[in-house]
């Protein structure tokens, strides 16, 4: 998959780019997008399972822990200080919390520049209980939402259906909508942590949103409505949708991430109530850039050429997501050449 393409250069040489997640959904659409830019970038990948599909599509891969392994930051460090990077994106949620942490101190220590948000940031997005209580504190439009023990009120105030879903989770995994009390017990006691939310509009009235952010100001967005399909998008609408547009400038200029940030919402009487926030690259990425949009070269011309990239014209169009395949030679597996 590797494209030739204008070279960009820092220092004389190539742009040096690290990408993690090479075997998620999120990874591999950041390697490919990446790919398809104009920065002509040198791609390092790094996964924890040597046949991960996007270590294939790069200039060098390398093996890491899981995340949750003890010695994964230690390693990811050494690595770092190793192949030093231009830059750090970040393919898998999971690693959102630690890089967050460690941002200021890796970009200091190894010269690269880590595109994630602040802990504030990603705490927020990635707890759905966070979410709401931001929405709500900051008058937005919100699903109206409460914790176990308190679900008593909510039904008095919007009754049935509900939606019990993990506070910490993504592609509608442990998701369910309940129509009586005894779904919501039976529901509620099977997910770990839950958050119980009003259940908004239809799946026809579902969008997913793009922002990039530096400083506090909304450089770029962009609004798809899209279906779905095991929790990922399938399709997407792309279209100007102003108004939309200027909803999600203005959730983002309050929450104020570093870089990239994604919306999930529905439309309730013309009101984007957001169900979910990710405070990173999403899975519609490829999408994005398909529409005119490449956040991730976006974010790349701004924090290590020091560019400002003009914002995209994004032209109508619908987007289908479609599988492919790839071949990778037994001798050629990384890890075991």
């Amino acid at each position: 998959m590797r494209i030739r393409r204008p070279l960009s250069r820092r220092r004389g040489r190539r742009l040096k780019v690290l990408v993690t997640g090479a075997g998620a959904l999120l990874g591999q659409g950041v390697i490919r997008v990446l790919n398809e830019s104009t920065l002509g970038a040198y791609i390092i990948a790094v996964d924890p399972s040597p046949l991960a599909p996007g270590l294939y599509w790069a200039d060098e891969a390398h093996l890491v822990p899981m995340a949750k392994d003890p010695e994964y930051f230690e390693q990811m460090r050494a690595l770092l200080a190793r192949v030093r990077p231009d830059a750090v994106l970040l393919g898998t949620d999971v690693e959102l919390e630690t890089f967050a942490r460690h941002r200021l101190e890796l970009e200091s220590e190894i010269g690269c520049k880590v595109v994630v948000s602040s802990e504030r940031v990603v705490g927020i997005a990635d707890d759905k209980y966070l979410t709401y209580l931001f929405l709500k504190e900051n008058g937005f439009p919100h699903p109206e939402s409460c914790l176990p023990g308190e679900e008593d009120a909510l039904i008095d105030r919007i009754g049935f259906p509900l939606v019990v879903k993990p506070r910490v989770g993504a592609r509608s995994v442990g998701v369910h909508v309940v129509h009586d009390r005894r779904e919501l017990a039976a529901r509620s006691s099977e997910v770990e942590r839950p958050v119980i939310q009003e259940h908004v509009a239809s799946a026809d009235e579902e969008y997913t949103a793009g922002a990039v952010c530096f400083d506090g100001q909304v450089e770029a967005t962009i609004v798809m409505r899209r279906d779905l399909r095991d929790g990922n998008t399938y399709r997407a609408y792309v279209d100007a949708f102003p108004d939309l547009n200027a909803q999600v400038r203005a959730f983002t200029e309050r929450l104020a991430p570093h870089g990239p940030v994604n919306f999930q919402f529905r439309l309730d009487s013309g009101q984007a109530k957001v169900f979910e926030i990710n405070a990173r690259f999403s899975g519609t990425t490829p999408f994005r850039h398909r529409a005119g949009f490449n956040e991730v070269e976006h974010c790349l011309r701004r924090l290590v050429l020091g560019e400002r990239p003009a914002a995209p014209r994004i032209e109508p169009m619908i987007l289908l997501r479609y599988w492919t395949e790839m071949v990778v030679s037994p001798g050629s597996v990384i890890g075991e050449r």
